[in-house]
């Protein structure tokens, strides 16, 4: 039996048709069963107002009691990491799957410019594991987007941003599913750069207004790109085409306002900001992520409450992060503490003494004294972040020496 159903009358295990009553523009790539009450909260912020519902091929009835609906929306959360430490072991796989994921990644965008990708399922496949990742131990992944690699800007851009908002919606308690698909729009929702031109895309003056239209248009080159492809959801879509979109309707490429602008839209809008703002681009120096945290607050169009959630998910000093401690050591933050997010694990390697360390010397002149300190138990203190840069140091090759030894 086919059923209008209004949106707060949707319940979990019901299988939509299509869209009857909407206040936005949200487009139904599929039919299918709404699994989460979170994707229909979704739905409804959207401005979502009426779907057609049926009933023959729905898992649960109009009339199911709200007790089973709130079981099932409980059962449906994801659990939480099972370690939030560092190790050889979680490293060198979460290494391994970031290797894949550049692979996967450049292939698919290829064959998208192509118009030979009709199958998603290579990427949906490789932010499923990437998911997976982070359920078993996220901070060793969160390890690895902080290893840039200015020759594959944008493909490392897109796999950290996958992670981060992975890790973020995860910390925000999102069921499975709904991780996935905002996982996957992170993933995607910059393949129209790749279309853009080379002057463009690596712009190193400031744009002026032609060039800016032009940088504007790799939104709907994204969504355009991804048309050709079957049972893109709309979760996913809306990450695409609303991450530059801001609530005071500053953004594009639709300037939307206020509830217009999806939740899952501004999470994204803080990890493309915060990966971009820790990475060398051929405009502007990386700056370090404690820095690029507190430049998350002063950027008014980004949702600050979720800006504020987001450092609480990565942490004041986040996992992977190189800081200098008040004794003169380097150290890189290898696990967090809870109780006292200033105060985290960290494994320090060198020791500074005067601006002759900035000179730069041979790994194994620097990588010596390796010593794991919790800073809650020691009277040592984190003064500042590092870039490394600073101190000429290959990040890359110093996980490997320092964290994978």
């Amino acid at each position: 039996m086919i059923q209008a159903v209004p949106i707060n009358e949707l319940k979990p295990g019901m299988y939509i048709n299509q869209v009857l009553k909407q206040s936005g523009a949200v487009r139904m790539r599929s039919k299918g069963i709404v699994k989460t009450q979170s994707a229909i909260d979704e739905l409804h912020s959207l401005g979502v107002r009426i779907v057609e519902v049926d009933m023959e091929k729905s898992t649960i009835t109009a009339s199911s009691n709200d007790e089973n609906s709130a079981s099932q929306g409980a059962n449906s959360l994801v659990h939480p990491p099972s370690s939030n430490a560092v190790t050889p072991s979680t490293l060198h796989d979460a290494k391994d799957l970031y290797g894949d994921a550049i692979t996967i990644q450049h292939g698919f965008i290829n064959m998208l410019k192509r118009g030979a990708a009709k199958d998603l399922r290579p990427v949906e496949e490789l932010s499923q594991n990437i998911i997976d990742n982070l359920f078993d131990n996220n901070v060793a992944l969160s390890c690895l987007t902080l290893i840039k690699g200015s020759d594959k800007y944008l493909l490392e851009h897109s796999i950290n941003c996958c992670i981060l908002m992975g890790m973020f919606s995860q910390f925000l308690g999102y069921d499975r599913q709904t991780i996935e698909q905002a996982s996957l729009g992170a993933l995607l929702m910059d393949l129209g750069m790749s279309s853009l031109p080379e002057d463009i895309r690596n712009h190193t003056a400031p744009l002026n207004p032609a060039q800016w239209e032009i940088m504007k248009s790799h939104v709907h080159t994204s969504l355009e790109m991804l048309a050709q492809c079957e049972n893109v959801s709309t979760l996913t879509l809306t990450v695409i085409a609303q991450h530059h979109e801001r609530q005071d309707g500053s953004g594009y490429p639709e300037g939307l306002k206020g509830d217009h602008v999806s939740s899952f839209a501004r999470m994204a809008a803080i990890v493309d900001a915060y990966d971009a703002m820790t990475s060398n681009r051929p405009h502007k120096q990386s700056i370090t992520p404690t820095q690029a945290l507190k430049g998350l607050r002063n950027i008014e169009n980004l949702d600050q409450g979720l800006v504020d959630k987001f450092i609480q998910c990565v942490g004041v000093h986040p996992v992977g992060s190189l800081v200098q401690l008040s004794s003169g050591k380097l150290a890189i933050v290898s696990q967090l503490n809870k109780d006292d997010i200033l105060s985290p694990v960290v494994t320090s390697f060198y020791s500074v003494t005067g601006d002759d360390a900035k000179e730069g010397a041979s790994n194994d002149a620097i990588y010596k004294d390796i010593q794991r300190i919790d800073l809650r138990q020691c009277d040592d203190e984190i003064v500042s972040g590092v870039r490394p840069e600073d101190f000429k140091l290959n990040l890359s090759s110093f996980f490997q020496d320092v964290l994978l030894t």
